[in-house]
């Protein structure tokens, strides 16, 4: 792997890791753990994850998992989004919905 292809990995993985970070700490500890919320977020740093993976793998160019990370991204601040509308939750037909982009987004990234 390039030196270029490392650096590009580090900036994505801290752009990330920032993104997410602040967002969190902007939430109550109750609204940012509702079990819908949680599996929807823990499906989306499962797939983080996986992106590096593929990349360190030689699958993913940088370029395909940044627009991977992008999609990714999107999809938190539209469950984000949601959860701001319904008191700090989402309902079971948001969670299938953001679920199934999420299945999207996983089947680009690979096995």
């Amino acid at each position: 792997m390039t030196r270029f292809n490392k650096l590009s990995m580090i900036a994505i993985a801290l752009a990330v890791l920032g993104t997410s970070y602040s967002a969190a700490s902007a939430e109550t500890l109750w609204q940012f753990n509702h079990p819908r919320r949680e599996q929807v977020n823990d499906r989306l740093g499962n797939q983080n994850y996986r992106i590096h993976q593929e990349v360190m793998e030689g699958e993913l160019s940088p370029g395909q998992a940044a627009a991977l990370h992008a999609e990714d991204h999107s999809i938190r601040l539209e469950e984000r989004t949601m959860a701001g509308f319904n008191g700090g939750h989402i309902t079971p037909y948001e969670q299938r919905l953001l679920n199934a982009q999420e299945n999207g987004v996983s089947h680009q990234i690979g096995y």
